[in-house]
Parts: C-alpha cells; sequence; structure tokens
C-alpha cells in the first residue's frame, strides 16, 4: 500500500517511509493511497487479543514490513502496560462505557500509538543502519509519551517541545526527570500552537531536516494515527452485536488526531453511531460542529491542559475527505486558513459529529459528578466527555489520562487525591530541561549540537 501527502505535491510513499518521514515535504499529511475496507475481516478479528488486533490491523498498512517482524514490534510495545487487557471496555451503567486508555507507561491514551511508534524506529534504524532524530511539541501526554517510546534506544535522539508552564507539573517530570542521555526536553515560550508552529517551520526547512534525518513524532505522523483506530476496534468488538452500530463515541480532544483516528475507521466498514467532540474551554472544534466554521482565537489556559489548543493539526486530514479528495482545494484552504485563521464550510455533515464544551467550573462539577453517581474518577480531560451524554444511546467514553497526572484537580473536586507508584517515583528526581525562544532557529541550534 503507498501513502499520499493531503497536498498532492509528494511522490508517494511507502509505509515505512511515510512513518520515517512523518510530515509530508509539501506540508501535508500522509493518508492512504486508499482506504481499506475491513468488512470482511471483522469476524475472523472478534476474538483476538488486544495485540494480536493491533497487528492485524497494521498488517493491512504495513504491508513492506515482514508480518512476524510487525508482529513482534507491536507485542513489544505493550508488554509494559498494566491491565491484561491493555484497553479495558469498563461498563458505568445499562448504556455508558468508559474504554481505559491509560494503563500504559505514561498513563495517558498517547502510550497505545508511540510504544508502537518507538518500535518501528528502532526497527528502522537496525534495517537501514542509521540513527533517526525525532522531533515533537506536546501540550502534555505525547510528549511524555514519545520520550518513553524511545528512551534508551541506540541510535535515536527525541526533542520534544512544549510550551513552558503550561503542562501539569508531573506531565513536566515525566518528560524532565528521565536521566536518559538521548532525551532533550525543551520548554519553549508561548502556547502550544506555538511550538507546533516552530516545528512546522523546521521541518519547512527541507535540506535541514533531511541531513538530520529528522521524523516528527506528533499526531501528524501516520502511524499515530493507525495505532490509535485500535482501540476504537478493540472497544466495538466487545460490544453486543446488537449495539455496535448504534454506539457513539465520545472523545476528548484538543488536536482532532484521537476522533479522527475513531472517524477514519468508520470509514473502514466499522459501522458507528457517530463520534461526539469534547472539548475544554479552547473550543475550536466545537465551534466547527455547530457552526461549520473552522476559526482559530486565543489560547486561554485551562484545567485539561492538553486540549488547550486553537490549531488543530489533523483537522487537514478531516479536510482531505470533506474536500472530496482533491489536494488542489486542501491546498487552497489550508493556505486561506494560514492567511485569515479562518475557514467557513459550505456542507458539513453534522450527523456523524457532534460536540461540547466545558467551562473549568464544568470540569470540577463533571469530576464530582461521577465520582459521586460511579463511585469513578476522571481526569480532567476525560470529564468533558461527561457533558451532556444521551441517556437513550450506548456511548464509548474514552478516558484519555489516569486520574493521579491531575491531583490538584482531582482533590478540588472530590477531597481525594489520587496517586500511582509511576508518579510518586518521578518527585525525587532532578529537572532537567532546556529553556528557549518559540523561534525555528533556536531550535535548529540547539539540534545541530546534540542530533545523532
Amino acid at each position: 500500500m503507498r501513502y499520499l501527502s493531503t497536498r498532492g505535491q509528494t511522490e508517494p510513499v511507502s509505509f515505512s517511509e511515510a512513518v520515517a518521514i512523518g510530515l509530508a515535504p509539501d506540508g501535508g499529511l500522509f493518508l492512504p493511497e486508499k482506504v481499506p475496507d475491513l468488512s470482511g475481516r471483522l469476524a475472523a478479528w472478534q476474538g483476538l487479543g488486544y495485540a494480536d488486533l493491533c497487528a492485524e490491523f497494521l498488517g493491512v498498512f504495513a504491508t513492506d514490513i515482514a508480518p512476524d517482524v510487525l508482529r513482534g514490534l507491536v507485542h513489544r510495545a505493550y508488554r509494559g502496560f498494566s491491565h491484561p487487557e491493555i484497553a479495558p471496555l469498563r461498563q458505568l451503567d445499562e448504556r455508558l462505557h468508559v474504554l481505559e486508555l491509560f494503563h500504559g507507561p505514561t498513563l495517558a491514551f498517547k502510550d497505545f500509538a508511540l510504544q508502537v511508534l518507538g518500535n518501528l524506529y528502532q526497527h528502522q534504524c537496525e534495517r537501514r543502519g542509521e540513527g533517526i532524530n525525532v522531533l515533537g511539541a506536546t501540550s502534555g501526554d505525547t510528549g511524555a509519551a514519545a520520550i518513553h517510546g524511545l528512551l534508551g534506544k541506540p541510535r535515536t535522539a527525541i526533542f520534544i517541545l512544549y510550551p513552558d508552564g503550561r503542562v501539569s507539573p508531573l506531565q513536566e517530570r515525566q518528560m524532565t526527570c528521565t536521566g536518559a542521555d538521548n532525551v532533550h526536553a525543551l520548554a519553549v515560550d508561548g502556547s502550544f500552537d506555538d511550538a507546533q508552529r516552530v516545528l512546522k517551520e523546521v521541518f519547512g526547512d527541507q535540506p535541514f531536516a533531511a541531513r538530520h534525518r529528522l521524523s516528527a513524532v506528533n499526531s501528524i505522523n501516520l502511524a499515530r494515527i493507525l495505532a490509535q483506530c485500535v482501540y476504537y476496534l478493540h472497544a466495538w468488538l466487545r460490544l453486543p452485536a446488537a449495539e455496535r452500530a448504534e454506539v457513539e463515541f465520545v472523545v476528548p480532544t484538543g488536536n482532532f488526531g484521537n476522533v479522527f483516528a475513531g472517524w477514519l475507521l468508520s470509514r473502514m466498514g466499522v459501522a458507528v453511531r457517530g463520534f461526539k467532540v469534547a472539548t475544554n474551554r479552547n473550543d475550536i472544534l466545537h465551534r466547527l460542529f455547530t457552526t461549520a466554521e473552522y476559526r482559530s482565537g486565543e489560547v486561554h489556559p485551562s484545567l485539561a491542559p492538553s486540549m488547550d489548543i486553537q490549531v488543530a493539526s489533523n483537522f487537514e486530514r478531516f479536510l482531505y475527505y470533506a474536500l472530496d479528495e482533491q489536494p488542489t482545494r486542501v491546498r487552497g484552504v489550508m493556505a486561506q486558513i494560514k492567511a485569515t485563521g479562518s475557514y467557513r464550510f459550505d456542507v458539513l455533515n453534522q450527523s456523524t459529529f457532534s460536540s461540547s464544551r466545558c467551562s473549568d467550573e464544568e470540569i470540577t462539577g463533571l469530576i464530582r459528578r461521577v465520582h459521586q453517581r460511579y463511585r469513578y474518577t476522571v481526569d480532567p480531560h476525560t470529564a468533558c466527555a461527561f457533558k451532556d451524554l444521551n441517556p437513550r444511546r450506548v456511548s464509548i467514553v474514552l478516558a484519555t489520562a489516569h486520574p493521579a497526572k491531575f491531583p490538584d484537580a482531582i482533590r478540588a473536586a472530590t477531597g481525594e487525591e489520587p496517586t500511582h507508584p509511576t508518579l510518586e517515583a518521578l518527585k525525587g528526581r532532578p529537572i532537567v530541561k532546556h529553556r528557549l525562544p518559540a523561534e525555528a532557529a533556536a531550535i535548529k541550534a540547539f539540534l545541530e549540537q546534540r542530533a545523532v
């Protein structure tokens, strides 16, 4: 299978090439040349465990990697997860389920893709006999998960940009207290959108990116999206057959990558009722699905910092399909968004998507309400998904992070402070970070000194 850029000005590449490159040279994002129909395989996948299901699913796309090699990479990726089911589906009441995606090494849903991606990078380094420098930007959980996917791996270095002072203290410790020589945490001025802008500028210098063998680890990397499709499929296969086509996935998201993975799976013949996008006060996606206008605004710090985003990078992938897979139109719209910060759809399919918005006060109230009603504790991001649930619909809420990563918010809402041994161990370790301005020149100078 080959992969094309959403902007149509990059030659088709293989799966491994798409993973290694990350961001297409023309500035677009990679997608499969043709979305496969998986409906004929679903019955055979019904009884598979998580790692085997992931290997089967990715095997449809990673056609340039031998199946036994891919299976080994995937199985190694999930050995470090603490729950035997990897992504357990927990039922809170008759129609409400929670898909727990926080049992990986950094206690966040990003581990599902980034443990796999780290192994793919290592495999490529071994096969090619050369190193790779991984560059990413994070609003919180992506950075920690990316770092732990590559922790100590030979011939790799990872550079993670994050907005200084705008991630939770424990999220920062997960990035800055590893002690690994190949990890570089870069605290930049401004918001996540500033970090993401700088990242794209660095990749935009194609000679620099090629010379240092740079690869993008954000959800702009195709492997991230495909690996995240699997937990939707895993949950869907565990529902009673009569409920599958009626289920709505409720997804906390800021960068659109998490919900896009589920929506892409639905284009592969996996029938679902729809997707509800749950946002915090930085509600660009809620406004998109209620007004049909994509318009960026100012980023406001919130209790759910991983969603403090006003430039949803994976929106371009959705845009590609919304514009009938016409790269020329995608380039025009992306140019308009860059120039004006907005784009209005003539027609937007709002039967598939719905959305909600939560203020910080509502997040606190929802954490308290879920705790009192179900004796279940959710983190601030997951709490957003509990607003205005339809009681007549089967809903699966994606629990995106362990509540212990946000102890202040949980204590304020419930009076209890969740803990986790992994996080407690970090508190005694020294923080190692590098403060830099949000400027491409500063990031490139840092990379020049430390790239492998």
